[in-house]
């Protein structure tokens, strides 16, 4: 159903690929995956871009047909995985970590989210909260008011009477984009039941940044035009709620031989 993790297959990417093999066979000399990953390597600038830290949330639903997962179709319009579907999340700011909560992280997900971060952990999870409401109109959270200083990133969500929760979010893994690319994320995935997790079963609702969003079964969801990363995940997902199999979250990340994957924690 799944293929392993590689580096989004942007068009960018994908053309630089198609003129090595294509020189490459001028010169009767085939390229193969290590030569591949050699040629990918070739790309990478002398200066590339800093990771800028960001998150996603996979909310899933038990039904008849297996778990759904919440995902949606990226704007033509986005310089960074344009039409791809992938799952609600964006880019941390910096306040996201001053949002007060009515529960934290549990003690597990805190101590294997905080190896390598640097900055508050429970900003990650909060901002997965935040971007899920501004992409699709989901609320994250639980019945709360007065909760005191509110960001005026979160004026909106506050103002539907709601608080975030956090004690139900996992860590689900950390996958940082290759640095040949011209926009570099640091991006912690997390996990939560849909059931417990929503202040209500409001549909989501397609904007500016996500369009076609549903709740897809993970049959589904592996025939949608996806990021090669957003596929792994799906892997990850369906090996905790299809499999029931007990990992650490992952770790994604390039080096010298290629791409990586470990384990956290």
């Amino acid at each position: 159903m799944t293929k392993p993790f590689d580096s989004d297959d942007d068009p960018a990417q994908v053309a630089a690929a198609k003129a090595t093999a294509q020189q490459a066979a001028a010169q009767q000399d085939p390229l193969g995956e290590h030569d591949l990953i050699r040629a990918e390597a070739a790309l990478i600038p002398g200066d590339p871009p800093v990771p800028r830290d960001a998150a996603t949330l996979i909310l899933y639903r038990n039904t008849p047909d297996g778990p759904r997962i919440l995902m949606g179709c990226r704007s033509e319009g986005h310089d960074f995985m344009p039409n791809k579907y992938v799952f609600p999340g964006g880019r941390v700011d910096d306040e996201d970590a001053l949002v007060p909560s009515l529960t934290e992280l549990a003690a597990e997900q805190h101590e294997r989210l905080s190896i390598g971060a640097q900055r508050a952990t429970r900003a990650f999870p909060l901002t997965a909260i935040r971007e899920m409401f501004e992409e699709t109109g989901v609320i994250v959270g639980r019945t709360a008011s007065g909760l005191g200083y509110v960001p005026a990133a979160w004026t909106d969500y506050y103002a539907q009477g709601a608080a975030p929760c956090l004690a139900n979010f996992h860590f689900l893994g950390r996958a940082i984009t290759p640095p040949m690319r011209h926009k570099r994320f640091d991006a912690r995935f997390f996990i939560a039941d849909a059931d417990d997790a929503l202040i209500d079963d409001r549909p989501p609702i397609d904007g500016r940044e996500l369009a076609d969003l549903r709740w897809f079964t993970l049959a589904e969801a592996a025939q949608l035009d996806l990021p090669n990363v957003t596929r792994f995940v799906i892997s990850e997902v369906e090996a905790r709620l299809v499999k029931q199999e007990s990992a650490k979250p992952f770790y994604l990340y390039w080096a010298a031989e290629g791409h990586v994957r470990e384990r956290i924690g």
